[in-house]
């Protein structure tokens, strides 16, 4: 397996995978999202694998303005948008290969192992 987990330290689900991947011994690489972020072929790849870009948008991230802009701008401008500005995603992402999930979805990744 070569999981990877995108979030940011003070994000509570992202601690927690990184725990539910420590206890099973599994290796890991993890990504903050305010350092390093998702390059446009990862998030292609995510999009694809948990349904579209909105399954990845987070409705209770804190910027409301950035929210309210995203949800209502062009379609072929949300990429982008969303791209520059990944903290309105919901956290953690985690990739295994072709494989993604967005959330905390320990059941999911039970399967993985």
């Amino acid at each position: 397996m070569n999981i990877q987990i995108f979030g940011t330290k003070k994000n509570a689900d992202t601690r927690k995978a990184e725990r539910f991947f420590k206890e099973r011994g599994i290796r890991f690489q993890s990504i903050d999202l305010k350092q390093k972020g998702l390059s446009k072929g990862e998030f292609q790849s995510v999009s694809q694998a948990v349904g579209g870009l909105d399954e990845m948008i987070d409705p209770a991230c804190k910027d409301k303005d950035l929210l309210a802009l995203i949800k209502y701008i062009a379609s072929e401008d949300k990429l982008q948008k969303v791209l520059e500005n990944q903290t309105v995603l919901k956290q953690p992402i985690v990739r295994n290969g072709r494989q993604a999930t967005v959330g905390y979805q320990p059941d999911v990744w039970k399967k993985w192992e």
